[in-house]
């Protein structure tokens, strides 16, 4: 048998799956034993069963929770103080204080943990942002650490005893939140089949409409129309476990051994999944997976509300454990004996008229606030749409000016091949030597003049005479054409005329 020291940390524990309560409930009923004389009923031999490992308390940093709490329960020092302690000091932070005293190899660990824990918090920051679009936005990990108060941020290297404290007090608290916060989110849900009901019936003709309301109404009576209830924790909805799951004779009811039978890890407890599974007989009364009419959505909330309702009338220490002493004394009531008819969920409506009211109001809400993002998401892809057509019409235009540019750098004359007088690059003077010989040609036949006589100079005649040529190229004979030229291809034509 486990000892008592699972129980102190029970308070991490809470609901799980349908199919792993059905598991727990399928394994309580083998391991009973069946006696072949069932007027006589022996003390069944409890067998130890390690709670498994897929226990999920709902809450996001479950597995964190879990591996810090297998650790501290392998030091020595700190499981006798763990055995020493009651709930209610556990929840107050007095035995964070012993994590001093735990072995080196332990607090290295938790170290570790603590700091794989901050690493998954901040991916989860990161890839929330990306989700949000703020890739760009630069994170302050610091600050929106903040948000998690089942450890301290501010050391994100070493688990120490603040951390320890803060984790406790944290799962102590959302734990307790966390069947109101399944209530609410079991409202929601059916506000929501409602209000889909009746947008459905808005789509329909009158005839439709009036088939589907007779059909809902059909529905309705057929799923209550079920066997009597028991009520929860009662007498008789134990004594039907016993019978029926257990296989023993109901006349031989013994309280105590059917907690032994149904304290499925031996611990001395009945935590709040033990509980739930004795609910199932009960719950497959009303609801059958196989039925259109049974939501088995609803059948967790039903079981929900039976384990919520044992709890309140014997866990008295309200450490959210059934003690085997708190167990006995609960079957000694006349609550327990005569107990009051039970309620099922069509007797109780989860959400009132007002309650509805508001909800469908809060959803026409979203969804003028959807069509209005649709609609500015529109102008802004309109406006996207007519920059980008703005944009193909400049490249357009652009790539038409650069063909221009190519067609007109094509169709320029290309200048004429250079020549290199002393130096001076200067173009071919043929054609113009040719020019220069047909227009004295031409001269001379029009005119019929003498062939022109060279004048003699002397050599100091002859250097001003080309001085002043020189300086005024016009008044001695030489084309307008010459004179455009640049004053090194001037000189050079100069020559070539004074050459006779």
């Amino acid at each position: 048998m486990r000892s008592r020291i699972d129980s102190k940390m029970c308070w991490s524990r809470v609901l799980v799956t349908g199919w792993a309560l059905l598991l727990v409930q399928l394994l309580c009923s083998e391991a009973v034993p069946i006696s072949m004389d069932k007027t006589k009923v022996q003390q069944p031999e409890i067998k130890t069963e390690e709670v498994p490992a897929s226990v999920d308390t709902g809450l996001h940093y479950d597995r964190y929770l879990r591996e810090v709490i297998d650790f501290l329960e392998k030091d020595q020092h700190f499981r006798e103080k763990l055995h020493n302690t009651d709930m209610e000091d556990i929840k107050q932070g007095k035995l964070a204080k012993e994590l001093d005293f735990v072995s080196h190899h332990v607090r290295t660990k938790l170290d570790e943990l603590k700091r794989q824990e901050v690493s998954r918090l901040r991916t989860l920051i990161k890839a929330k942002q990306d989700l949000e679009g703020g890739n760009d936005i630069a994170v302050d990990h610091q600050a929106l650490l903040k948000q998690f108060e089942y450890l301290n941020h501010m050391n994100p290297h070493t688990f120490e005893v603040d951390d320890l404290d803060r984790l406790i007090k944290s799962a102590t608290k959302d734990l307790e939140n966390y069947d109101k916060e399944r209530h609410e989110e079991f409202k929601k849900y059916e506000m929501m089949k409602e209000h889909d009901r009746r947008e459905h019936l808005k789509t329909l003709d009158e005839d439709e409409r009036k088939k589907e309301e007779e059909h809902y109404e059909e529905m309705r009576k057929k799923h209550a129309d079920h066997p009597k209830v028991n009520h929860p924790g009662s007498q008789n909805q134990l004594k039907e476990v016993w019978e029926e799951a257990d296989g023993l004779d109901p006349e031989d009811f013994d309280p105590k051994t059917f907690f032994n039978l149904h304290d499925t890890n031996g611990d001395g407890f009945f935590d709040e999944q033990e509980l739930e599974s004795l609910f199932t007989k009960e719950l497959e009364k009303i609801y059958d997976p196989t039925n259109e009419e049974d939501d088995m959505v609803e059948m967790e909330e039903e079981r929900l509300r039976m384990r919520e309702h044992v709890m309140n009338e014997v866990d008295s220490n309200k450490d959210r454990l059934v003690s085997l002493d708190e167990f006995l004394v609960a079957t000694k009531k006349k609550e327990f004996l005569e107990p009051d008819s039970w309620e099922t969920l069509e007797q109780n409506q989860a959400y009132t008229d007002e309650e509805m009211r508001e909800f469908e109001e809060h959803l026409a809400q979203q969804e003028q606030d959807l069509n209005e993002k649709a609609f500015d998401l529109q102008k802004q892809r309109d406006e996207l749409e007519r920059q980008q057509e703005q944009l193909n019409a400049q490249k357009i235009e652009l790539q038409q000016a650069v063909e221009h540019m190519e067609r007109l750098k094509s169709q320029k004359v290309e200048p004429p091949p250079e020549v290199h007088v002393e130096g001076n690059a200067i173009p071919e003077m043929h054609a113009i030597d040719d020019q220069l010989h047909h227009e004295q040609e031409a001269q001379a036949q029009g005119h019929h003049q003498p062939e022109h006589q060279v004048p003699q100079y002397s050599p100091q005649e002859h250097h001003e005479q080309q001085q002043q040529q020189q300086q005024d190229p016009a008044q001695h004979g030489l084309p307008q054409a010459h004179q455009d030229l640049p004053p090194g291809h001037q000189e050079a034509v100069q020559e070539l005329h004074n050459v006779p």
